[in-house]
């Protein structure tokens, strides 16, 4: 193949969408056919196993008991990154390791999703910027070793840091470094990658739960399933089952009769807070007693994560406590000029890290590293690792799933893959104000558009020609359209109405209302896609509107187990129709 791309952008989008046809579509075939993977996940670790085994001509199903990315895959702090804190553990082949993808996906694989993010590390002591220096001239040498497409650190001065960082206090300014990095909307990431996966002949089914494993003679040889928006049962018959289900894994382990827990979860919260609260140029990075604090920017808003710590509660909805909340806001506080508030906090949410168990008692100190274990045969485990780096763990997944059918495969060719929409994303990007002329849709709107369908914006377009009404906005203040809620059910295997106030946009997080004043405008749009009457339009209003009552509520309490109960009480709108 050479350097050259492989890409799927040009492909006729009947045959890369994820709609409601192909769902029908695939759970006849899940139940009729025999796969040579079975690949239980739906996150970018899940996702990506089925893009590497359909890319290496296997036969491959991917199951998700929820929404694409609705765990830890759109819960993250959105950074494509290094890890410039694991030079301190001394973790220099993990870092090359994701540097070298980072490179990778920013400039071939997800040109349009994955963007260059910069960031000041604050000098705070005397010395430090010696020791600092070295340390992220480590990084940039990593880096420029794997192909390295940002620039290189440099030295502020304190004048220049109060250029850059205005909100920075005086007192913790002793100059600073300044590096790049690169961030991404991690939902919108794996539904690219799911649909690049289907254009190579994968099934994806989502709302699809695995009840338990199939044996026989000593051998995982299947799975058995319910679907959870119409109660039907089935099993699928398969080669080998690939358990990519991040902190679920040990569960998925225990239905073949493994006894050993490999995962543990580490919950990390993220504060979203309007771009205007904080007068900042650039991002921010801050060493803590435990972690880092990131101040990571997202369009019109901050990103402010992380903490670290051990959960061992409802793993679907992991809840921040007002501990949580207060701790992000006390450590920001500390340099900056004028303290942010509660009232500042326009979202939080949640993630789980499944790390790989150890004897540390810190989850701080359990390695990001991954493992891929096969506890019985027919069946392989990934477990552990980064987003940065899942196409890795993809990789070396689909290796061991080669291994275990004693069968050569080919080798991955997934570093030579452009997802759906980049091919020509720099083309179209670059003729953003035509489109805009010719459509007749805002030339802000077409920039946001293409900045989440890279080239593949005609499929948001073809909508809007059809009907203008869609060109509107969903929330004045945000820049999401009408018509990418239409566009989210016909490609995007979107079900409910969270999977699109929460994941296909982030509305969620990113309005005050945290999105019910939208909830009923966007049921309607997918009411006319879903077929859903006035009776189920209600039923998932109602449900998104408690959903944000209980998180809310769980922001508020002292401790986990509080927050827990608090946040679990909405339920889950999945479960309902089982």
């Amino acid at each position: 193949m050479g350097d050259d791309l492989i890409s799927p952008s040009q492909a006729q989008s009947a045959d890369d969408g994820l709609s409601p046809l192909h769902r029908r579509e695939a759970m006849e075939r899940l139940e009729a056919q025999h796969f040579d993977v079975l690949v239980i996940g739906g996150g970018v670790t899940g996702i990506g196993c089925a893009l590497d085994a359909a890319s290496r001509g296997l036969s491959v199903a991917v199951v998700e008991q929820r929404d694409l990315a609705s765990g830890t895959s759109s819960r993250s702090s959105k950074l494509i990154h290094g890890g410039l804190r694991y030079l301190q553990q001394f973790k220099f082949g993990l870092v090359r390791e994701a540097l070298s993808e980072r490179n990778l996906l920013i400039s071939k694989i997800a040109p349009h999703l994955v963007k260059q993010v910069d960031f000041l590390y604050p000098l705070r002591k005397p010395g430090e910027r010696f020791y600092a220096g070295l340390g992220i001239g480590l990084y940039d040498l990593m880096a420029f070793s794997g192909g390295n497409r940002l620039p290189r650190h440099k030295h502020l001065s304190r004048r220049q840091v109060q250029i850059k960082a205005p909100s920075l206090s005086p007192s913790v300014n002793k100059g600073a470094i300044m590096f790049s990095d690169a961030s991404v909307d991690d939902a919108r990431y794996v539904v690219s990658a799911a649909r690049t996966a289907v254009h190579l002949g994968a099934l994806i089914l989502t709302s699809m739960k695995v009840t338990n494993l199939i044996t026989g003679n000593g051998r995982v040889t299947g799975a058995e399933l319910k679907c959870l928006e119409t109660g039907r049962e089935f099993d699928v018959s398969c080669g080998t089952v690939v358990n990519a289900t991040g902190v679920w894994s040990d569960d998925i382990e225990q239905f073949a009769g493994a006894d050993r827990s490999r995962v543990r979860a580490s919950k990390g919260i993220h504060l979203v807070i309007p771009q205007d609260r904080i007068d900042l140029n650039t991002g921010l990075i801050l060493r803590t007693a435990d972690s880092v604090l990131f101040v990571i920017p997202s369009e019109k808003h901050w990103i402010v994560g992380t903490t670290d710590s051990d959960w061992q509660l409802d793993r679907a909805h992991p809840a921040a406590t007002k501990k949580d909340i207060e701790y992000l806001l006390t450590t920001l506080n500390q340099i900056l000029r004028s303290p942010v508030t509660t009232k500042d906090v326009v979202g939080v949410y949640v993630g789980l890290r499944p790390l790989l168990k150890g004897n540390e008692e810190k989850t701080t100190k359990l390695s990001r590293e991954h493992a891929v274990t096969t506890s019985i045969e027919g069946l392989v485990s990934i477990s552990g690792g980064k987003y940065t780096t899942y196409r890795v763990m993809a990789s070396d997944t689909i290796d061991a799933v080669g291994v275990d059918q004693g069968r050569q495969i080919p080798k991955s060719p997934t570093s030579k893959i452009s997802l759906i929409g980049a091919q020509h994303y720099k083309q179209i990007s670059g003729s953003a104000e035509d489109i805009s002329e010719t459509s007749g849709v805002p030339l802000v709107s077409i920039n946001h558009l293409i900045s989440r369908h890279g080239d593949r914006i005609n499929e948001v377009l073809d909508l809007i020609a059809a009907d203008e009404s869609l060109k509107e906005l969903i929330d004045k203040n945000l820049p999401y359209l009408r018509a990418e809620v239409i566009h989210s059910v016909r490609f995007e295997a979107a079900l409910h109405l969270e999977d699109v106030l929460t994941r296909r946009t982030k509305i969620s997080i990113e309005s005050w209302d945290r999105g019910t004043e939208s909830a009923l405008l966007v049921a309607q749009l997918m009411a006319g896609e879903l077929g859903w009457d006035q009776s189920r339009i209600r039923r998932e209003v109602e449900h998104y509107v408690n959903r944000v009552e209980s998180e809310r509520s769980s922001n508020t309490q002292p401790d986990d187990k509080e927050a827990d109960a608090s946040r679990i009480a909405a339920g889950d709108i999945r479960e309902s129709f089982a």
